[in-house]
């Protein structure tokens, strides 16, 4: 079977990446249903997070950097009340803290240290790597390793609900950001602990996860086309 000449020519695809599939495993799909190998993506959707993930072909890989680049949004939920080794639910929660007494005052009041440009250290289940080897190697290992925080931006941070000890947030932020991070600071300011429980990336740059495809609606667009192509 041929690849599909406007793939292998170049596309910019726009794809709802779903829960515990990987970066890869989108790439590895577009590869094998279009017949082009030469696919990317532009910046990594933890397994355990849903939403936005860009992928280019042919030609358009050139571009892979220049998206990486762009501001991103996302969406999702903190639970107060205990941390996790790896700041989300990769790792069982630990170190459990009271938390009833937090108001939503202090809530909302509390996120605003982390609006504008700050500094921000890497979970240790990370894929940044350190000496050549990913952080996320050595923290499986129970080996911590001595990483510099990374400055960052926050341009927007939002309390959009509350339902303790689940907090909704909408952040918008520049790349290099982890929301897992901002999850575990964040409890660690309001003094009771908090992991990332939940993640939808909603929109890079201008691009949005209201017009992505669903891995679903990606098939069946290229079945209509290879039968299309058959028929004629």
């Amino acid at each position: 079977m041929q690849p599909i000449q406007k793939y292998l020519d170049g596309q910019v695809l726009l794809f709802d990446k779903p829960l515990r599939w990987t970066s890869f495993d989108i790439v590895k799909k577009v590869r094998i249903l279009t017949k082009v190998s030469k696919v990317g993506h532009a910046g990594t959707l933890d397994p355990l997070a849903t939403g936005l993930l860009i992928v280019c072909t042919g030609k358009f890989t050139k571009k892979i950097t220049e998206y990486m680049g762009m501001p991103k949004e996302y969406t999702g939920t903190f639970t107060l009340g205990a941390t996790t080794a790896s700041y989300d639910l990769e790792k069982e929660p630990e170190n459990f803290k009271p938390y009833t007494h937090i108001t939503e005052e202090t809530i909302n009041e509390t996120t605003k240290q982390f609006i504008g440009n700050i500094l921000q250290m890497p979970p240790q289940h990370s894929a940044i790597k350190k000496d050549g080897k990913r952080l996320y190697e050595s923290a499986r290992k129970g080996i911590e390793v001595k990483v510099e925080p990374r400055p960052i931006t926050i341009h927007q941070f939002m309390i959009t609900k509350v339902e303790l000890p689940i907090v909704h947030f909408k952040v918008l932020c520049s790349t290099g950001t982890y929301i897992r991070s901002l999850a575990n600071d964040f409890g660690a300011a309001l003094g009771t602990g908090a992991y990332l429980s939940s993640l939808c990336r909603t929109a890079i740059g201008d691009f949005t996860l209201h017009n992505a495809y669903s891995i679903k609606s990606f098939e069946e667009e290229i079945t209509a086309y290879r039968n299309t192509e058959t028929a004629v």
